[in-house]
This record gives structure tokens, sequence and C-alpha cells, in this order.
């Protein structure tokens, strides 16, 4: 019983060490592929939770947009697929706030946005 804690605490050891290396492969892979605020809010998104259709009425895309870009970054493992009814769903692999990538507002939250037009008069401008 003893050796297998200590297996278990040397693979956790070999985690840790693995992961800290190949942050900075990740993070420069993320950031090539996820070159655009419109990719970057896309693949926040892709949570398992909403499909291409929601996804892509969130973000300002189209389906087809959301679904090439799930395909593209499948290739690169940055999304993993699983089964949803009769389709493939996507989800991503890495959260970009773990990478201090900046995560884009959607396009709902945008629009709620009161207008930022002064009032003419208005001398707090």
């Amino acid at each position: 019983m003893p050796e297998d804690n200590e297996q278990i605490t040397l693979l956790r050891e070999i985690v840790k060490w693995l992961r800290f290396a190949g942050m900075k492969e990740v993070k420069a892979v993320l950031t090539s592929a996820l070159n655009s605020d419109q990719k970057k809010l896309v693949y926040h998104l892709s949570n398992g939770n909403k499909g291409s259709v929601e996804i892509a009425q969130e973000s300002g895309v189209s389906d087809f947009t959301v679904r090439s870009y799930w395909k593209q970054w499948s290739k690169l493992g940055i999304v993993e697929a699983m089964k949803v009814g009769r389709g493939d769903r996507y989800v991503k692999t890495f959260d970009l706030e773990d990478f201090a990538i900046d995560i884009p507002q959607t396009k709902a939250v945008i629009q709620q946005r009161p207008s930022e037009v002064s009032v003419e008069g208005d001398k707090s401008v």
C-alpha cells in the first residue's frame, strides 16, 4: 500500500512538471490559432454546453463558421469532439484565462451597452 501512495505522489509530480513545460507551447498554438477576437470568443464559448447555432448567435458569426473553426482546432488538439444527438459538439481543451488571453465580449453584451454619446452642454465630459 505505501508503494501505491509513493507512485501516486510521483505521478502527480510528473504531471505538474509536464504541465509547466508545455504552457509556453500551448500559449503559442492558442495565440496563433485564435488570431482574432471572433475566434477567441467562439473558442471561449465552446464549452460543450452550447451547439454551433447558439455559439454563432452569441459571437455574431455563422453556424458554418463555428463548425469550420471547430474542425481546424480539432486538428490542432485545442478542442475535443463529443457526441450530442446526431452530431458532434466541441469542447475547448484549455481556458484562455489560464494563458492570460483576453476574452472578448459576446455580441449580446455589446448590444446592451448604452451609447457613449455626450449630451450637448454636458461639462462632465
